[in-house]
Formats: C-alpha cells, sequence, structure tokens
C-alpha cells in the first residue's frame, strides 16, 4: 500500500495509485450548497489536499474522479477558471514578502489573461481585473482557493507588532476585492488555523460560511473510525505483527495516541490524517505530528498569559471562548483548540457549552513535555522521567517512584521556586505535579477527579495496583493520608481486586523536595 506521505496534490495521489480517503461526497456538497467558505483545522491536516482536490474539481477534471462517490452525484464537470493561492512555503518575517508573494500570483495571472496593470499598484483592483477577465473568457464565474490565508500573521505574530497589522491591512485590502468582484466569482474557499477576530482580514468582504465547528463538514478533513477500518485494515494487521500484538490491540494502541479530535456537538471521532499515515507506513506508533514542528508561539503566549495549562485544560467553554482568536496573550485559548493541542472531548447541550482537553497521547504528552522544561527550567528529560515513575508503580516498588521523584524535584532550580506568597508556592507546586503525573498518563490510568466528598489530588492505576496519592505543603504526610481516610478517596476500589496504596506526600516550599512521605496498604485481595 502506498502512503500518501507530504504529498498535497490530488492528481498525483491518484495518478500514481497512493491511497485516498475518500471525502468527495462532502466536496459535492460543498460547492452546491453554498458560495465563500472558510475552515480552521490544525497543520498537516489535510487542508491542503482538500483545496487540491476542490481545484481539480473545478478545473472538470473528471477521470480523476472515476470510482468516487462524486462521480454519482455531478453530472455536468464543467471547468471554471481556478486561483490558486498557497501561503505556504514563505516567511513573512520579512518586510514586504507579503507584497511579494501577491505581486508574483497577480503578475502571472494578468500574462496569461493579456492584462497591462498599467499605472495601477493597488493588488485588490488588479486581482480584481484578472477576475473580471477570467469570467469574460470561460463565461462562468471564477473560483478562488486561499491555503493558509493566516500564515502572514501567526508568522509575526507576537513577534513583531507593526509587521503584523502591516500584514493584516494588506490582507485585508486584497480580500476586499472578493467583495467588489462577486459578480465574477463561482466560489471561494479559505483555510487556516486560525479564525482572527480582533485582527480580522474577512470585513473587507461577504462573510464566509465558517465550517469550522459545523457538524456537517466535521469529517471533511482526518480520517474517522469507519474510515481506518474500511481503508487500513490491512495496514493494522502489518503494525500487529510488527509489534507482537493483536490487531484489536494495535487499534487501541493507535487510537489512544492519534485519535481524539472533536470539531463539532456530534463528538464525530477523527484520527489525525499525517500521524497515522505515517505510523502505517513506519509501522510504528510514533510521536510525528507534534514533532513536526514545535509550537513555540504557544509557549510565548502561555509564558504570557496569567493561566496555567491545567487551568485551561478540562473546563467547559462557550464556542465564542475558543472560536475567535483576538490575539490577546491573556487568553491563549483559542489558538491552542485552533492550534489542535486542545479538542472537543465533551458537549453540554442542555447549557450550549463545549468542554476542552488534549485530543490524544502524541499531543498531550509533546506539549506537556515542552511546557514542563519550559516552566521548570530542569535539564532532565520529563517525559523520560514519568515513564520510569510508571514503570516504578507498575512493578509495585514506591520506594524507586519516591527516589525518581525526589532526584528530579531537586534538579529544579530554587529560582523557579523562590515564590513570594504561600498562595504562589502553592501554585507552582501544584503545577509542577500536574505537569509530571498528566505526562504519567500517556503510559497508565490517571485520574484527579470530585468524588463525593471531595477532589482527590490523583489516582494511578496500573494492570495490578491502584495508588492514591494526596499531597501537602510544608504539611505532613500523615495528615495527608488521614484526609484520604476522612474524605473516603479509597471507597470506589473496595470491590477491587488489585492491591491498593495510599500515598500521603509533604512537600517542603524551601528545600523544594519531598519533606515526608507514608504509605498505607491494603492488604491483598
Amino acid at each position: 500500500m502506498k502512503y500518501p506521505i507530504g504529498i498535497q496534490t490530488f492528481e498525483q495521489i491518484i495518478m500514481d495509485g497512493y491511497i485516498y480517503v475518500d471525502k468527495t461526497d462532502l466536496i459535492y456538497s460543498l460547492v452546491t450548497r453554498g458560495k465563500i467558505y472558510f475552515l480552521s483545522r490544525p497543520r498537516r491536516f489535510g487542508k491542503s489536499l482538500l483545496l487540491s482536490t476542490l481545484e481539480n474539481y473545478f478545473q472538470g477534471r473528471k477521470d480523476l474522479f472515476e470510482g468516487l462517490k462524486i462521480s454519482e452525484l455531478e453530472n455536468n464537470w464543467l471547468a471554471y477558471p481556478v486561483f490558486h493561492i498557497d501561503f505556504n512555503g514563505v516567511n513573512f518575517n520579512q518586510p514586504r514578502a507579503l507584497e511579494a508573494k501577491l505581486e508574483g500570483y497577480i503578475s502571472s495571472w494578468e500574462r496569461i489573461y493579456e492584462i497591462n496593470p498599467g499605472i495601477d499598484f493597488n493588488l485588490g483592483s488588479r486581482f480584481e481585473n484578472v477576475l473580471r477577465a477570467a469570467a469574460q473568457k470561460y463565461q462562468r464565474g471564477a473560483v478562488v482557493l486561499v491555503d493558509e490565508y493566516d500564515k502572514p500573521l501567526l508568522d509575526v505574530l507576537d513577534r513583531d507588532e507593526k509587521l503584523l497589522n502591516h500584514n493584516r491591512d494588506i490582507l485585508k485590502a486584497f480580500y476586499s476585492t472578493f467583495k467588489l468582484a462577486d459578480r465574477y466569482l463561482q466560489f471561494v474557499f479559505l483555510t487556516g488555523v486560525t479564525r482572527f477576530s480582533q485582527v480580522s482580514v474577512f470585513s473587507g468582504f461577504n462573510s464566509p460560511k465558517d465550517i469550522t465547528i459545523n457538524e456537517e463538514y466535521e469529517t471533511i478533513c482526518g480520517i474517522t473510525e469507519e474510515e481506518l477500518q474500511l481503508y487500513f485494515q490491512t495496514s493494522i494487521q502489518e503494525m500487529a505483527k510488527r509489534e507482537e500484538c493483536t490487531a484489536n490491540e494495535m487499534k487501541q494502541i493507535l487510537k489512544r495516541q492519534y485519535d481524539g479530535y472533536h470539531f463539532s456537538e456530534r463528538m464525530k471521532d477523527i484520527y489525525n490524517p499525517f500521524s497515522i499515515l505515517n505510523a502505517f507506513d513506519s509501522k510504528r506508533p510514533y510521536d510525528f505530528w507534534f514533532s513536526s514542528g514545535t509550537p513555540e508561539y504557544l509557549i510565548r503566549l502561555l509564558n504570557l498569559s496569567d493561566e496555567n495549562i491545567n487551568e485551561i485544560t478540562g473546563k467547559y467553554y462557550d464556542s465564542s471562548n475558543f472560536m475567535d482568536y483576538k490575539a490577546h496573550a491573556e487568553n491563549p485559548l483559542p489558538m491552542l483548540f485552533q492550534s489542535g493541542y486542545l479538542t472537543i472531548k465533551d458537549y453540554d447541550k442542555r447549557r450550549n457549552r463545549f468542554m476542552l482537553d488534549f485530543p490524544n497521547n502524541e499531543v498531550k504528552s509533546g506539549l506537556l513535555t515542552l511546557i514542563a522544561s519550559n516552566y521548570l527550567k530542569t535539564n532532565e528529560d520529563t517525559r523520560n522521567i514519568a515513564q520510569e515513575m510508571v514503570f516504578s508503580l507498575e512493578d509495585g516498588n514506591l520506594e524507586k517512584f519516591h527516589g525518581i521523584l525526589t532526584a528530579f524535584l531537586a534538579e529544579i532550580p530554587y529560582t523557579m521556586r523562590r515564590k513570594e506568597n504561600e498562595r504562589e508556592k502553592e501554585r507552582y507546586f501544584h503545577y509542577t505535579f500536574y505537569l509530571i503525573l498528566r505526562l504519567m498518563s500517556v503510559y497508565t490510568v490517571y485520574t484527579e477527579k470530585e468524588q463525593s466528598q471531595g477532589r482527590v489530588d490523583c489516582i494511578i492505576e496500573t494492570p495490578k495496583f491502584v495508588y492514591i496519592f494526596e499531597f501537602k505543603l510544608n504539611s505532613t504526610a500523615k495528615e495527608a493520608l488521614q484526609q484520604i481516610e476522612s474524605k473516603g478517596y479509597a471507597n470506589p476500589y473496595k470491590n477491587d481486586k488489585r492491591k491498593l496504596y495510599k500515598v500521603g506526600i509533604s512537600f517542603s516550599s524551601e528545600t523544594g523536595t519531598i519533606k515526608d512521605w507514608d504509605v498505607q496498604s491494603s492488604d491483598e485481595k
């Protein structure tokens, strides 16, 4: 089986026999039911391939769509003039890089349609002339496809405010052409990672229909569970053989690693296409998507924000809180969602609110490792530390766990834990352990949840053991154990056959390490 790794051209995928997950019924719905659309999806999620498929459809390339769903829906196969603008592959940190990119496109189109720009240096007006000439030549409206419309803004976000405003104004003026040239247009589709609000480039033309969290088009990018079963059964079996496990076990591994994206209240599971295809190609469930690009702008936003990642995840929000990005460092939530580092994990229909959290283990592990390294300023590999701690718990070796945790905390520079007041000290330690424990959850079952008597600091479940942890700052381990007992945190595990450990840990804000440690275990059932 040939996997289209790094190939975003529909024609090449079809002509060269690469596997293609058929979304053309959704494409037919788009083109027959609307005119101007916007779609936000994370990077490497199939946006460019979607635009390439649309381009070939509007060019009337019927031969490329033989056997696909759209071949049974479309009868006319007309050819339209198509203008495909792709902002990938350009560094817009440089002044006038955006103007140069647009000038290159428009100049080439002016040559094709034999237009003399004269003394008109306005890019928008020149593009309008191109659209008019194309519509007149074809006797039907033009199609405009814009890939990564927001890259000229993201490249300079939080780096160069002057250039950000300049690029925004250029794009806004350029896109205003769509309103002026509306009668020359058949179809417009823009993709990007973010939907900007305060730095809007959409206000200059008729507002596009935003299908980002539209349940009808939720699966237009990415791979669903049904598509995984339909197209990749052989791939799953080959991976299972390579990893020496059953096909069902491999499905669960892939699901935890790459699934979990949801883009509407329908909560349809979607796999990251870049990661799953790379996994099938290499026959290994590695971290592909996260390692393909470091989200430095997200770390900058989180550093400037008053909120830690634990104060953002696992909470319910109105869609307006995460759909419109306003370029405010104080609120990194929209960027986290639109970039794919958080996704919809639950929908409260009565309140019309969405719960956001990490989509899968690949994203959770990658982002938390990056955040932990940046926050704790330690030279230790946080991910490996978390994994070693899990291994020790799987073996029932609490002494080893104790030693690893103590050594790790000792490596954190004193300046990181030096806080001005008790509240900030508690917040620092709480966040430190949140990062460690959530990283551990990549490899085991971890919960931090409300029970009838209060919130448990941490419960970790392994195949043979259950651990209930209670953390205290500048107190005693005995007091921590008493809280586990008095609040009945162990009650849900009364009938569990696994051995249960109650672990009380007290930390010192002065030394930054474990001050007191005590363990109580249940009799083995």
